[in-house]
């Protein structure tokens, strides 16, 4: 066990040090306020503060941890080895030139989202208004970098001390915003939607929609089968998220109590984890997310424990109290649709830390990779491949979660992208002996 020594124990240090120490370096840690019971401690350890008190193994501070609420905070990234860091600390007797403690919960509690900022259409904290977008190290999981760093830190001082060591895994998401494209739509939505595909001349897609409506195709955008024949084959950990929101400007799916979607999501719980993609309304308004509940345990028979924001909105800190509030273990919104990295700076999932009560919650944060919508850009396969390839080897070395999501549509022949149910299987297969 690790002790450190610090002159207040406040609540942003136990938070930070436990979610670096224990979470990301399998390393268990305590505090102390007490010189003497730090001095009489045999063990590994050190100080945390303004000062050292001898010549012990010393991290210099700056004051985030030892504020309350949030206030303007001087950021200023500089390179450091093969990464960058910020809150740079000047004592010459300080083991680390950064406090990586404060940096990394600066990162983790996502404290420059509370800070005035610019919004986009929806109303999200965008990818260009952070520090890592801005300062180039949005691609990097610099907390777990970070961490690792001062991991090799402690094994120089102290060569016996042991941690127990993770195993870097996937975890892909389905993200189901609409269950099906034709099937169950409605008289008037499908007049409307082959109205639509006429007017902008796709002939096959009116075919098709006539040939599904009348029973004589399977609906394009159900491809649940193509996920559950590969958890048959090779079993992992996926969950799926299912909107169950009633229909208004952002939310276009079928009705809840449709038996046909209803069937479809009772199919696929019975293969894979199934959790609520939290309608645009639900995100901030707690009735209206106990009622999306309510319908989605009706449905699985099991009570809801994981939770994804439409369109990757969080409202921080209103959402995740609510999430709390009905006893929603794990959400997976933290993100950029737009923008491939680490939004929380890390790839290891971590608890949601109110920055307004001071306290540390027991809703697990799950900081997703990458979605389709971020590679964009990429010119073919081969490029979005290799994308994902390095994501998964920067993952790999410190042992972190890559959590990619994708989409039923994705998969869909009314995709033109074709390469993507390779690409998922891809993701399915590659690295799944973890021992080789």
């Amino acid at each position: 066990m690790l002790l450190v020594y610090v002159q207040k124990i406040t609540p942003r240090v136990s938070y930070t040090f436990k979610q670096i120490c224990k979470r990301i370096l399998g390393l268990d840690v305590d505090f102390t306020s007490k010189i003497e019971s730090f001095i009489a401690y045999d063990g590994p350890k050190l100080s945390y503060g303004k000062q050292p008190l001898g010549k012990e193994l010393y991290f210099q501070s700056v004051d985030l941890l030892f504020e309350h609420g949030f206030n303007e905070v001087d950021v200023q990234v500089l390179p450091w080895e093969d990464t960058q860091c910020f809150f740079r600390v000047k004592h010459n007797n300080a083991t680390l030139p950064f406090d990586i403690f404060a940096a990394s919960f600066y990162l983790l509690t996502r404290y420059e989202e509370y800070l005035p900022h610019v919004k986009d259409e929806l109303g999200r904290f965008s990818a260009t208004e952070s520090i890592a977008y801005q300062n180039g190290f949005l691609q990097e999981p610099v907390v777990d970098i970070w961490a690792y760093k001062f991991k090799n830190t402690l094994k120089n001082k102290y060569p016996e001390i042991e941690f127990q060591e993770r195993t870097y895994d996937v975890l892909p998401i389905l993200y189901i915003n609409q269950t099906f494209a034709y099937w169950q739509k409605g008289i008037l939505r499908s007049l409307g939607g082959g109205i639509r595909d006429l007017w902008q001349l796709k002939i096959n897609q009116v075919t098709d929609r006539i040939k599904v409506a009348l029973g004589l195709k399977k609906d394009p955008y159900n491809t649940f089968d193509f996920i559950i024949n590969l958890q048959k084959k090779r079993l992992r950990k996926c969950i799926m998220f299912f909107g169950l929101g009633d229909y208004t400007n952002y939310e276009k799916n079928i009705n809840y109590n449709n038996p046909e979607h209803r069937e479809v999501i009772k199919h696929v719980s019975d293969y894979v984890d199934v959790g609520l993609k939290v309608s645009f309304d639900a995100i901030s308004d707690l009735s209206t997310l106990k009622e999306e509940k309510i319908r989605i345990e009706n449905i699985v028979n099991r009570q809801l424990r994981y939770s994804l924001c439409a369109f990757y909105k969080i409202k921080l800190p209103e959402a995740y109290r609510n999430f709390i509030e009905l006893e929603i273990q794990d959400d997976f919104s933290m993100g950029y649709p737009g923008h491939s990295g680490f939004r929380a700076g890390t790839c290891t999932p971590f608890l949601f830390y109110d920055l307004d009560y001071e306290v540390q919650t027991p809703l697990v944060i799950y900081s997703f990779c990458c979605t389709p919508k971020s590679f964009e850009n990429a010119e073919n396969e081969y490029a979005v491949k290799q994308e994902l390839i390095a994501y998964l080897e920067k993952i790999k070395k410190v042992n972190g979660l890559f959590i990619p999501i994708f989409s039923n549509g994705l998969f869909s022949e009314l995709n033109e992208q074709t390469y993507w149910r390779s690409l998922f299987e891809f993701i399915w297969n590659t690295y799944e002996d973890r021992e080789n």
